[in-house]
């Protein structure tokens, strides 16, 4: 008898996207006519620094040609002027160049984990490393933070209980993707503390760096003392630079031998895009008044959908401090069957609202069934809409299933 055809554990176990499992409800939606924010990714509507889209177009070659496997010798230049702007002085061959801060990510859980290895996560946390770490047969071990104190880290002694003898790694998202919490010096001092007394490395997904508000400042690992061995930080320029199709993501760590291992993972993969890499070339174009015009926008629009969800009856929430996103706590029991009312059956004066269900940013069962992830990432008078549909539709919905 031949084996049984099946996929592999790794396929079963690969998690869905909860910002994309709705997409055929909003294609629905639209197609009955509807307006439908798409407050559920976080794909910005700020325009892409004239300067980058120039050095786009003065692409002339002839044809594009494969690249360096650990990126164009131009472009890694270019981000060693960046990073040297958030005082972190770097060598070429600390910096690999990725396919978006997706492959960054995937790469270094390859090279840092073996199969069964674990990564302590803080949940919420970005749905996506669910899947990088399936597709390393890898087990993110969550430490939960709380939306009572907005989202910060835990004691010390809370995290160090998730330590086991196959933790490889601790991986962090500040400013934070889905909470939009910064966190403090003295909380990545901690984290920092933590893994060099351990053994255990520290990754810190920096892709929303600049994102903060009211004051508040993002320190990056790189400006740590004593972690050159231990520190890894994955970033894009995606959110910057609202270059989100671009697909361009760094690694940039100082310890060697994981660099070396990251250029042949590289190497495996050929290299990362080569047009997109000479457009980024002009990032240290790109002036400073773009940056201080972006924050300004976003700080504006966090404010506008902070204010309307406050004002709606049974909504928990806390002001972000970073990033451009929210969550937020309903007053139902299931978020999930709520986002679909709202794609399927809901809408004001043609418009409704598409949402991301919080359970997918957790990886303990149970959790996050009713709250949801908001991207301020449209227009002010659409954001303000957006407010007003999830005001009546919460009402409409509760009466529906008798709340």
């Amino acid at each position: 008898m031949p084996n049984p055809i099946r996929l592999s554990q790794r396929a079963a176990i690969m998690p869905a996207s909860p910002i994309r499992r709705l997409a055929p409800y909003a294609v629905a939606a639209r197609a009955k006519g509807l307006e439908v924010h798409g407050l559920n990714i976080g794909q910005p509507d700020i325009p892409t620094p004239e300067a980058i889209l120039r050095r786009l177009r003065e692409y002339k070659a002839p044809y594009v040609p494969y690249g360096p496997s650990q990126g164009l010798p131009e472009y890694i230049e270019a981000l060693r002027t960046y990073y040297a702007g958030v005082g972190a002085k770097l060598s070429a061959e600390e910096i690999f160049v990725t396919t978006a801060g997706s492959e960054a990510i995937q790469f270094t859980m390859g090279a840092l984990c073996d199969p069964g290895d674990q990564v302590i996560v803080f949940e919420p946390f970005y749905t996506n490393y669910n899947g990088f770490a399936a597709l390393n047969s890898v087990e993110c071990v969550p430490v939960t933070t709380s939306g009572a104190d907005g989202y910060h880290l835990p004691d010390r002694a809370s995290i160090e209980a998730k330590i086991g003898p196959r933790t490889r790694a601790m991986l962090i998202c500040s400013p934070n993707n889905p909470t939009g919490t910064v966190y403090t010096d003295a909380e990545i001092g901690m984290l920092a503390a933590i893994c060099r007394d351990r053994g255990i490395f520290l990754i810190a997904d920096e892709v929303y760096r600049e994102f903060t508000y009211d004051g508040k400042t993002s320190r990056s690992l790189l400006t740590l003392e004593g972690m050159n061995e231990l520190a890894i930080v994955v970033d894009s320029v995606s959110k910057r630079y609202s270059l989100c199709g671009a697909r361009i993501g760094c690694i940039v760590s100082r310890n060697r031998e994981f660099m070396s291992a990251i250029l042949r993972f590289g190497q495996a993969r050929l290299c990362p895009p080569t047009i997109e890499q000479f457009a980024c070339t002009a990032l240290t174009e790109v002036p400073a008044s773009y940056t201080q015009g972006v924050l300004a926008e976003y700080q504006k629009r966090r404010d506008v959908v902070f204010s309307g969800l406050s004002a709606i009856d049974g909504i928990r929430v806390r002001k972000p401090e970073g990033a451009f996103y929210v969550c937020t706590g309903l007053p139902v029991e299931d978020a999930n069957a709520f986002a679909i009312y709202l794609l399927s059956e809901f809408s004001l004066d043609g418009e409704t609202v598409m949402v991301a269900p919080l359970d997918g940013f957790y990886a303990t069962p149970g959790l996050g069934r009713d709250e949801v992830r908001l991207a301020y990432v449209l227009e002010v008078p659409k954001l303000e809409r957006s407010m007003r549909i999830l005001d009546a539709a919460l009402t409409a919905y509760r009466a529906k299933v008798g709340a």
